[in-house]
């Protein structure tokens, strides 16, 4: 471990962090307000943007366009066939589809199957990686040749932790992890090399490399923006993901049997959910064009960062840091249907009239991601002494459900989904807010990497859906007539 304190670093040292002292680093990309002289000329460009007609929205009807790639009744569009993963939440009886509780599996295997085999074990996560990328359950042979590649790519460079990682801090850490992701392009010895043994190669070094960035980001954001002591410890072998990314993170290194599973078991429940969620189906478009991994994978990164995709357990947090504020009693389910109600009603909170964490676009009864870890919160609420927090989860989940399907007018069954519950274990973990996206793409890395192998190895056109052309013909006016 290094802990950079002033007086115990070297004079070059100091001289490298005088050279790029990140609080002095003048802003390239200013707001329009400290635009200067051409402030005026920007909000022109913008009065001129706003000016633009919107497209006809019954267009999109007549034309029977599928928006965001879904059919009317908000079924995906099928664009692509996996062997990955399979998401399920409909039983078939005489032709007909019938709401069943869901169930995800991983090439095969009933994710529940996986997290109740791996009691009593560890490298939970590593086990659930190998079988999204090499399509079966692996034997204790296979996970030791998995296991000795992971210990040996779990490291980064000094110069890379300085010169890439540490630079340009910030409080949102996704965006390190894509600039960082991009930048290893350069320190590839065969980055472009698009071949299933290569790519294999980076998906594993991105895999164990991406836990590293992440926490140093974080901890190099702590340091340059908070002024906190700049603490960098070292994975150690042997240790699962798990364990390293919170003996990375806690200050003394340690955390307990339990911690250490429950933030395994997360991450396996995070770690793919078929090839059509946004970041996912990203991978695809961007693989199919024949670039890098690099690319592709910043790409996907991207596409998680965006709040109506990879963050939604933050906005869950905070909502629940709201009802704490307004509802002092959380067994008072009359005091707590009153506010989701108010809620519901755009009254309070952020006013956008949703409670998080209730309803998933394919899951009708139960998202089994959720099933799972709602144990595992129940068992580390426990060991924390967070008892009550947990009941107050329990109460909104058992009211928010019949409370959005009445007032929605809704005939689908509205359920909480995994983001109901994962904000809650991460801040019982300790995990800081500024992780909680990261960590999800930390876990969401083997299915991306698994997912741009298949679209390499089994397709070979680039993904081009149309777009419908609804504007009008107009001549060309000369300048000085315009």
């Amino acid at each position: 471990m290094l802990e950079a304190k002033e007086h115990s670093r070297s004079a070059e040292d100091r001289e490298h962090d005088q050279m790029f002292d990140e609080e002095s680093l003048e802003i390239e990309l200013p707001g329009i307000e400290d635009m200067g002289e051409v402030r005026k000329d920007i909000e022109f460009l913008e009065k001129e943007l706003m000016k633009t007609v919107g497209i006809d929205q019954n267009l999109y009807l007549e034309y029977d366009v599928k928006r965001g790639l879904r059919d009317s009744a908000g079924k995906g569009v099928l664009t692509g066939l996996t062997e990955i993963s399979d998401v399920v939440a409909f039983d078939l009886q005489n032709g007909y589809k019938i709401p069943a509780d869901g169930s995800l599996y991983y090439q095969g295997v009933n994710v529940k199957d996986i997290v109740k085999g791996m009691e009593g074990r560890k490298f939970g996560f590593e086990e659930t990686s190998y079988l999204l990328m090499f399509g079966h359950l692996p034997s204790e042979k296979d996970m030791k040749h998995y296991l000795k590649v992971a210990d040996e790519l779990q490291e980064l460079s000094n110069r890379f932790i300085r010169d890439v990682v540490m630079k340009a801090s910030n409080g949102n850490i996704m965006n390190a992890l894509q600039r960082c992701v991009l930048t290893l392009y350069t320190y590839d010895v065969a980055p472009d090399d698009i071949t299933p043994a290569n790519v294999l190669r980076q998906s594993l070094e991105l895999i164990n490399k991406l836990p590293l960035i992440a926490v140093y980001a974080y901890n190099s954001y702590c340091h340059f923006r908070r002024n906190e002591t700049l603490m960098i410890r070292n994975p150690e072998p042997g240790r699962s993901m798990a364990e390293n990314i919170l003996y990375m993170l806690r200050p003394d290194g340690h955390f307990t049997e339990l911690e250490a599973r429950v933030l395994d078991i997360a991450l396996i429940l995070h770690a793919e959910h078929g090839g059509g969620n946004n970041s996912t189906f990203t991978t695809h478009v961007v693989t199919s064009s024949g670039t890098d991994t690099y690319s592709s994978i910043a790409a996907s990164i991207g596409s998680l960062k965006g709040p109506r995709h990879g963050g939604a357990n933050i906005k869950v947090q905070n909502m629940f840091k709201d009802i704490k504020e307004h509802v002092k009693d959380w067994n008072d389910k009359d005091a707590l249907s009153s506010y989701l109600s108010d809620i519901l009603d755009k009254k309070t909170f952020d006013r956008a009239g949703l409670i998080y964490g209730m309803g998933h676009a394919v899951y009708s009864l139960s998202d089994p991601r959720e099933v799972i870890l709602k144990e595992y919160a129940r068992s580390l609420a426990e060991e924390k002494g967070m008892t009550d927090e947990f009941a107050l989860y329990e109460n909104v989940e058992a009211i928010a459900g019949e409370m959005i399907m009445e007032r929605r007018r809704l005939n689908k069954n509205v359920c909480p989904n995994v983001d109901f519950y994962s904000g809650f274990v991460y801040s019982m973990l300790d995990i800081p807010e500024e992780l909680f996206t990261p960590i999800f793409a930390i876990a969401r890395m083997p299915g991306w990497c698994a997912h741009r192998l298949e679209e390499l190895m089994n397709t070979s056109k680039i993904i081009r859906p149309a777009y419908k052309y609804v504007g009008h013909h107009i001549d060309y006016i000369p300048v000085d007539k315009r």
